[in-house]
């Protein structure tokens, strides 16, 4: 019990809660945004898996981390479009083409890997390459603070910038309130002439430019490499977290960090050879969780409403 409090109460258990939260962050905005226009983007798994790839292919082929972060945030841009075609334009239904753009993503992303250099699994013959960290003057010289807080990969900070984005583009501009009106009544938005699939398709790219970052950090900052299905169901993880936000950027950031800090502990515990099965469960178990005290603190506010009227 104590190798564990003192696992929780070190700089590097909260270094590494920013840390692993990040790509979590950003697709977790993106889920917001298009909830927000009356879409679930369920396909955030796909389109970060497919960024991902492309990141590290054009990494590796132009030797500049930032081309192949372009790349990536295009690629996801391009799913994105994809999808909202598909979805909103030949009335496909939402959920079945994400689910379709996730299994398309598994096997498509390993075929192209093998095309390009032969590798199955890994990227190991690629020599891709990883974007900057960042150390904060003067930040960086506090104690404690400076651990946790500085030294983090630039995406990091970008994914924080994100969560302001967010808020201010859904709260603060006419774009945003657009989006919401067409999210909350589609006929409402229509007499005043906000066109409902013309502001979805605008949140599903901004979407995909979010997760596109978000499959970047996964390949060029969290780790040096492209691997088989390595976004490891963060996708799902960020609707989630967008889902126990009670549908506010802040609410969200603060539901990813939850679902960080319980990777973290697992990744911690993996360490100490507790069973891997037990602990690699952490995360989703977290999920499940978290799920469950949302449905049923939104059904008790339901029957409280109930009984007022």
């Amino acid at each position: 019990m104590k190798q564990i409090s003192d696992i929780i109460f070190s700089t590097d258990f909260f270094y590494s809660i920013l840390r692993i939260s990040t790509p979590i962050i950003f697709a977790a905005m993106g889920a917001l945004i298009t909830a927000k226009a009356g879409v679930i983007n369920i396909g955030l798994e796909g389109i970060m898996l497919f960024a991902a790839l492309s990141g590290v292919i054009f990494s590796a082929y132009s030797q500049s981390a930032f081309v192949g972060l372009l790349v990536a945030v295009i690629t996801g841009v391009l799913i994105a479009m994809l999808m909202s075609y598909v979805a909103l334009v030949l009335k496909s239904h939402i959920t079945l083409t994400g689910i379709a753009i996730n299994m398309f993503s598994s096997g498509c992303t390993v075929f192209i890997l093998y095309l390009v250099c032969k590798d199955k699994g890994i990227s190991s013959s690629l020599a891709s390459k990883v974007l900057p960290t960042i150390h904060i003057p003067v930040i960086q010289n506090i104690p404690v603070l400076g651990d946790i807080i500085s030294g983090h990969n630039v995406l990091t900070y970008v994914a924080f910038l994100a969560v302001a984005f967010t808020y201010i583009l859904l709260n603060k501009t006419a774009v945003g309130l657009r989006i919401r009106a067409v999210g909350e009544n589609e006929q409402a938005a229509l007499s005043v002439g906000a066109k409902p699939v013309k502001y979805q398709f605008i949140a599903m790219i901004i979407s995909g430019v979010l997760a596109g970052m978000g499959g970047a950090y996964m390949s060029m900052g969290y780790v040096s490499w492209f691997s088989r299905d390595m976004i490891a169901g963060r996708g799902f993880i960020a609707l989630a977290a967008q889902q126990l936000g009670q549908g506010t950027a802040t609410g969200t950031l603060g539901a990813t960090l939850i679902f960080g800090m319980a990777d973290s502990l697992a990744n911690n515990l993996q360490a100490m050879q507790m069973p891997s099965e037990v602990v690699q469960s952490i995360p989703y178990i977290t999920t499940i969780l978290g799920l469950v005290v949302f449905s049923v603190v939104k059904q008790q506010k339901e029957i409280n409403r109930m009984k007022k009227m």
